[in-house]
């Protein structure tokens, strides 16, 4: 499971660099930051290992990891959005078709064991 300390980090870093148009600079601590938090949403260590080559790599690495988190989880909230209105109408198996649909897209693990675990859930509900 991610330290959600770490991705509000991300997001705040993100949002000074990219909207606020802050300097960025890379430092042992924040090469450490984007480093730990790639690996929970899905970049691989070579990706991560070119892109801390220099700052605007980085930037544009950072820039990835917050995309990632982002879309990741307002996807995930409109699964579990539509998925949870479905089963309360009754309807189990038309509650697994957006989770079924965010599985085969998503590719942050941490929203891909949710939307897991919800599924999960409503097998239990349908078993005998």
């Amino acid at each position: 499971m991610p330290e959600h300390h770490a991705w509000h980090q991300i997001r705040e870093l993100n949002r000074r660099v990219t909207d606020l148009g802050e300097p960025f600079a890379l430092t042992d601590e924040l090469r450490a930051l984007l480093r730990g938090t790639a690996s929970e949403v899905a970049i691989t260590p070579g990706e991560v290992a070119q892109a801390l080559q220099d700052d605007a790599s980085a930037a544009a690495l950072l820039k990835e990891i917050a995309k990632r988190i982002r879309v990741g989880s307002r996807r995930l909230s409109r699964a579990l959005t539509e998925a949870n209105k479905r089963r309360e109408e009754g309807d189990l198996e038309g509650a697994r078709a957006p989770l079924q649909e965010l599985l085969e897209r998503e590719v942050v693990p941490f929203y891909r064991e949710l939307a897991q675990l919800e599924l999960d859930a409503l097998d239990a509900l349908d078993a005998p």
